[in-house]
């Protein structure tokens, strides 16, 4: 396949899946998108993410009992939730338990209470993403948390490819016309995401010749995106679409 081959492939695949009709129904931001004030959106899109991974149905039923104990305003809660509503947290999906859970909620209000945002933070320095998503996990993890909770926040200066963060910076700043992305953070630009690698867009870029790199690492995410970049300088994550689409409904 030749490079205008593959992109008018590519570019085919993302316009099809990008539709409210395969993500709002059967995947995690579908949860986000309950909301409609942008810290209600990009705090529970943040925790969304973050507990991401298993079978999509398990993370929206998960998702769905987060919002439950925010008691459907999770800007109100982080900012106002008392030591006893902290205590009393019970909540698990997979490794990330209460413990964790507690403290993503301080840190949260933290970060809010001191008039910043989630925004503010990963948009505070400069360099590519891994650095953005480095500041940003130095800043959020500032307040002391227990050790096992350090592995919910990647760290792609340590080679993650830190896939869930990635899905939510593509959630909170690519912006176009079909609504799937929230497109509600300004301070970065579409040009700047990385690609959210998994084990599906992964599998399906080696096939498409876009990664050689066997492990799903950031090194195989810098390989990724220097093709999809070419592709689309100015939305190269919009190919997120066209990779897990053809992963995960077409068996690619």
């Amino acid at each position: 396949m030749t490079k205008s081959e593959l992109k008018t492939f590519l570019d085919k695949k993302a316009d099809y899946y990008n539709q409210k009709s395969f993500f709002l129904k059967d995947d995690p931001i579908t949860i986000p998108h309950q909301f409609s004030q942008k810290a209600d959106i990009e705090i529970i899109g943040f925790l969304i993410a973050t507990i991401a991974w298993g079978k999509r149905q398990m993370i929206i039923n998960n998702g769905t009992k987060l919002v439950e104990i925010m008691g459907q305003q999770p800007h109100d809660f982080i900012l106002n939730a008392s030591p006893k509503d902290l205590k009393d947290l019970k909540f698990v999906h997979r490794t990330f338990n209460s413990i964790d859970l507690t403290y993503f909620i301080k840190a949260l209000k933290y970060i809010y209470s001191s008039g910043q945002s989630l925004e503010d933070l990963f948009a505070g320095a400069s360099g590519n993403m891994a650095y953005k998503i480095h500041h940003f996990r130095s800043i959020f993890l500032s307040q002391n948390p227990e050790k096992r909770t350090e592995k919910h926040v990647s760290n792609p200066l340590k080679n993650s490819s830190a896939k869930r963060l990635n899905m939510y910076l593509r959630w909170m700043v690519r912006s176009d016309n079909r609504s799937v992305d929230f497109g509600i953070w300004t301070k970065i630009k579409p040009s700047e995401l990385y690609c959210p690698l998994d084990v599906h867009t992964g599998n399906v870029a080696r096939k498409l010749g876009l990664i050689q790199r066997k492990a799903n690492d950031w090194k195989a995410l810098e390989e990724l995106m220097v093709h999809l970049k070419a592709l689309d300088p100015k939305d190269p994550v919009k190919y997120d679409f066209a990779l897990f689409g053809l992963g995960v409904y077409e068996g690619f």
